[in-house]
C-alpha cells in the first residue's frame, strides 16, 4: 500500500487526501492547529474548510511533521505558496529519502520569481525527477463531493508521474500524465490573476462578452509567458491551462473570482480580507508573476492591471479603460 503524507489542512489538501485514500493509499495529514487536526483524526471531518464531507477512515492527522512523513512514499505539499520556503526549511531534515514530492501549490514566489517546483528542488534538496506538479480544474468543494474531474500530473520523469497518477486515480478523479512541469505550473499560477480580473468585471456589472474577452486574452498572456520559459504551447490548451482557467474564472466556488468581484464593487483589498477573513492566491502572487514576465520581456497587460488594482494605484474601472485604450495589434502577432 502506498503511504502518503499531505502537508496542509486547507480545502484542496483535504480533498486531495480524500482522493488518495479513495485510491487505496494510507494517508496522514499534517496541520498546525491542534483542534482541527484532532477533529480530522477523531471525527474524519475538516469542520473549518469542508464541514459537510466525511473523510475516509484511511485519513489520519497529526501536528508532528516527522510523524506525518515517516515512511511516506509520496509527500504532498498543500500549504500557501508564499509559505513554502519557510515550511520546507523546517521539514527538510525529516523529508523521506526517495519519496516523490507533489506540489498542489499554484503561485510564484515573491522576491525570487521561482516556481514552486523550483523551490522544492532548491530548499528541499529534491531532484527534479521526483518533483511532481498536480494542476487542473480542481475546485476542492466539488471534488470533495466526488464529482467527476480530471487533472494533470506532471514531472520531468514520466515514470514518477505515472506512480503519482496511480496513487490518485479513482472512479471520479482522472489524472493525465505529462512532462511539461513549467507549463503546468504557470497555467495554475496565472489563472488566479486572470480570475481576479474576471471577478472585477462581474463586480462592475459587466457581461459575458467582457468576461470571455478577459479569459481569452488572459490565456494568451499566460501562453506567451510560458513559451518564453520553455513550456509546451499545447499545455495551455489542456486541463492545466484552459480547463483550470475556465473553472477558476467562472465558478462562484473560486476564491480568486469572488475576491475580484468584491474589488469590482468598490471594496479595497484590506476590506475584502476583513469581510471574508481570507485572501486569495492571485492577490499574493500577482506581483511575482508580473516581475517574472518583466524579467522575460513578456507583455502581460491584464496581470499588470490586476497588480495596479491590488496595490491601490487604480480602480477596476480604470483598469478596463487602460486595457481598451492600448494600441491595436493582430490577435496572434
Amino acid at each position: 500500500m502506498t503511504r502518503a503524507a499531505v502537508l496542509g489542512t486547507g480545502s484542496w489538501g483535504t480533498a486531495f487526501a480524500m482522493v488518495m485514500a479513495d485510491a487505496g493509499c494510507d494517508v496522514v495529514m499534517w496541520g498546525r492547529r491542534s483542534a482541527l487536526v484532532e477533529q480530522i483524526d477523531r471525527d474524519h471531518v475538516n469542520g473549518d474548510y469542508l464541514p459537510s464531507v466525511t473523510l475516509p477512515d484511511a485519513v489520519r492527522a497529526t501536528t508532528d511533521p516527522e510523524r506525518a512523513m515517516h515512511g511516506a512514499d509520496v509527500v504532498v505539499l498543500a500549504v500557501p505558496s508564499q509559505t513554502l520556503r519557510d515550511n520546507l526549511t523546517a521539514w527538510r531534515p525529516v523529508l523521506p529519502e526517495g519519496a516523490d514530492v507533489v506540489s498542489l501549490l499554484k503561485g510564484v514566489e515573491l522576491g525570487t520569481t521561482r516556481r514552486m517546483s523550483e523551490v522544492v528542488q532548491e530548499v528541499g534538496g529534491v531532484p527534479a525527477s521526483r518533483v511532481v506538479v498536480v494542476s487542473g480544474p480542481n475546485l476542492a468543494g466539488e471534488i470533495a463531493q466526488r464529482q467527476p474531474a480530471a487533472s494533470v500530473v506532471a514531472c520531468v520523469d514520466h515514470d514518477t508521474a505515472e506512480r503519482v497518477a496511480h496513487a490518485c486515480a479513482t472512479s471520479y478523479f482522472r489524472p493525465y500524465t505529462g512532462t511539461d512541469v513549467v507549463g503546468t505550473e504557470l497555467g495554475g499560477a496565472v489563472k488566479n490573476v486572470i480570475a481576479l480580473a474576471v471577478g472585477m468585471a462581474d463586480g462592475l456589472g459587466l457581461g459575458d462578452n467582457t468576461k470571455a474577452t478577459i479569459v481569452t486574452r488572459g490565456l494568451a498572456e499566460t501562453a506567451r509567458l510560458g513559451e518564453s520559459l520553455g513550456a509546451d504551447p499545447a499545455t495551455f490548451a489542456g486541463l492545466a491551462g484552459l480547463g483550470d482557467l475556465i473553472a477558476t474564472c467562472m465558478s462562484p466556488l473560486s476564491r480568486n473570482r469572488t475576491f475580484g468581484e468584491q474589488l469590482g464593487r468598490g471594496m479595497t483589498v484590506d476590506e475584502v480580507i476583513a469581510h471574508t477573513r481570507q485572501t486569495a492566491e492571485g492577490v499574493k502572487s500577482c506581483r511575482s508573476i508580473l516581475d517574472l514576465a518583466r524579467d522575460q520581456g513578456v507583455d502581460v497587460p491584464i496581470t499588470e492591471g490586476v497588480v495596479a488594482v491590488v496595490h491601490g494605484d487604480i480602480t477596476p474601472a480604470e483598469m478596463g479603460r487602460r486595457l481598451l485604450s492600448r494600441a491595436r495589434k493582430p490577435e496572434n502577432p
